[in-house]
């Protein structure tokens, strides 16, 4: 209990409250300024990365192109075709001089080999193992490489496929076409493996970071560790990374594609990070160190703050300890502190403001009850309408144009006094009126189940009364009590001076109810819609007293009579 009451003091309220401010602003500081740097940080890696990974992937990109296009100069040469095509004057020493020209020029190539389409071969190499026979076109591999001109990782002469990657080549072939357009050899280019790992090796990825190629139909080209190209849970692997973009939270990793012209192949670059997780460790031990310090620095001036604010206000508490129940003004040393002297002020303008404010309150009130009537009567019910605007279209339907004509002017005239302007007085007689459009319009629906009377005392026609109160009533005898009747039913409405009162009577010959069973205040349950017997009986009272309203007077299958009492002034 101590601890509590210790904390309702405002200076210590004041110092906690400073503090937490304090802490929160701190705290929401570090973490900007943590993700801020991580972003900034992982966004220069993205681009260094990418960077990285597409200057790499355009080498290759390059060097590929340069293949092809020593194969174009080969496959198109004048030499080559007329030698594949049996001229006698084609010399072939000049199509393996054209080959060993292109082997002395880059180091990485490994072999270069012309196969004609009858088994001829000129090569680089005298030694290779190849299937050759009198028709290439019955072998597979050489069907292959004429539907193919993307590079293929294979094994060199094309032997059986071991895990020697100095046996590894990267095979371009290209179709060799005669004079016609026909088929009479391939060129076969085979290239080191090791043209790719002299592409990958400088590049700086972290220290788990690396990167691998696959081709078209997800067959790893090239990792720098021979167990992916044999495991098939590591090759999975890959191709779930390579499915990935970006920075991978999860993962803590950064991938980065590059799309090589010229082939099916896509080098994919895997960042882990390394660096950017030390310098995220340091930015998290630099931001606690001074999180600290300030927190100690915003402790020490938290106090010292508190205690010039309450110091004021303390030795305002003391003098108004003089005031007693009759609200005097309180009196104070205009020397004392600014805020206490500016506290004093508005404490005594308010007791002044007092008096002004509870003048008000009545005038208030009245406004109020005015804003309630209003409400209510924002509470008509849609539903006539659309019962009448489908009496009219069944009587539009029959060629009653007649009957259509009478219901859309009683309906018009209804609407235009329940409107009246915005008014919210009308006089009796436009009361009357608004009841009697009403009954028109329900007898067009009921024919000869609904008869009526209406009935207005002379004298009474000019008196102005909030409209809308009979409508209810009898809509309400009509739908809860005539509706159910099998024979013929009758309303009447009467308004008559009574003992110095206006007296409207509503009576019906309807089912009826048993009044015992229902009370004023739960009279909601006799309506229709929302505007019903609760909806009128609220509206008198709010213009004219709890002593005015609603009475209901009912006998079971013998009728209702509903009677409202108004002052005439």
């Amino acid at each position: 209990m101590k601890q509590l009451k210790f904390f309702k003091y405002i200076k210590v309220q004041i110092a906690f409250y400073y503090l937490m401010v304090s802490i929160c602003t701190i705290s929401l500081f570090g973490v900007i300024l943590y993700y801020s740097i991580s972003a900034t940080l992982l966004n220069e890696t993205l681009i260094s990365t990418s960077g990285a990974v597409d200057y790499s992937g355009k080498y290759v990109e390059v060097y590929i192109e340069r293949l092809k296009a020593v194969a174009k100069i080969i496959v198109e040469h004048p030499d080559t075709i007329g030698y594949l095509q049996g001229d006698s004057n084609a010399k072939r020493d000049n199509i393996s001089a054209l080959i060993h020209s292109a082997i002395d020029s880059d180091e990485y190539l490994q072999s270069i080999t012309v196969v004609s389409k009858v088994g001829q071969i000129i090569s680089n190499e005298e030694a290779l193992d190849m299937t050759i026979s009198s028709d290439m076109m019955e072998e597979p591999w050489y069907r292959a490489a004429i539907e193919s001109d993307m590079p293929v990782l294979t094994s060199a002469r094309m032997q059986d496929f071991s895990m020697d990657t100095d046996q590894w080549v990267i095979s371009i072939s290209q179709e060799i076409l005669g004079d016609e357009g026909e088929n009479i050899g391939v060129l076969l280019i085979d290239i080191k493996y090791l043209v790719l790992e002299s592409y990958f090796t400088d590049l700086n990825l972290g220290n788990e970071g690396f990167v691998f190629i696959l081709n078209g139909y997800d067959e790893v080209v090239y990792h720098a560790d021979t167990s992916y190209f044999e495991d098939t849970i590591k090759t999975a692997e890959l191709i779930k990374i390579a499915s990935m973009s970006g920075y991978e939270k999860d993962m803590g990793i950064l991938t980065h594609h590059y799309d090589i012209e010229n082939s099916d192949w896509t080098l994919v670059g895997v960042s882990s990070l390394d660096g950017l997780n030390i310098i995220r460790r340091q930015i998290i031990e630099t931001l606690v160190v001074i999180g600290l310090i300030l927190l100690v620095l915003v402790t020490i001036s938290g106090v010292v703050i508190a205690g010039r604010i309450t110091k004021p206000i303390k030795a305002l508490e003391e003098a108004m300890k003089d005031i007693d129940s009759t609200l005097k003004e309180v009196n104070i040393d205009t020397n004392s502190s600014y805020e206490a002297t500016q506290l004093t002020l508005r404490f005594n303008e308010m007791l002044k403001r007092i008096e002004v404010l509870m003048q008000a309150v009545s005038k208030n009130e009245k406004y109020l009850r005015e804003y309630e009537i209003k409400a209510l009567h924002s509470q008509i019910n849609p539903h006539f309408l659309y019962n009448t605007l489908d009496t009219i279209v069944w009587m539009a339907e029959f060629g009653d144009s007649e009957s259509v004509i009478a219901v859309t002017k009683s309906l018009a005239g209804f609407f235009r006094i329940s409107l009246s302007r915005g008014e919210e007085m009308i006089t009796l007689e436009q009361e009357m009126e608004h009841v009697r459009q009403y009954l028109f319009i329900q007898k067009q629906r009921y024919q000869e189940k609904l008869n009526y009377h209406l009935y207005l005392e002379e004298e009474l026609k000019d008196v102005k009364v909030p409209k809308i109160l009979l409508q209810p009533i009898v809509e309400n005898a009509i739908y809860h009590g005539i509706r159910e009747l099998e024979e013929p039913g009758w309303i009447e409405v009467v308004v008559k001076l009574y003992q110095g009162q206006i007296l409207m009577s509503i009576k019906d010959n309807g089912k009826g109810f048993d009044t015992k069973a229902i009370h004023m205040e739960d009279i909601s349950n006799v309506k229709l819609g929302g505007v019903g017997i609760k909806n009128v009986d609220q509206r008198i009272k709010l213009y004219y007293g709890e002593q005015f309203g609603v009475r209901i007077e009912s006998v079971k299958n013998v009728g209702t009579t509903v009677t409202m009492n108004l002052p005439l002034s």
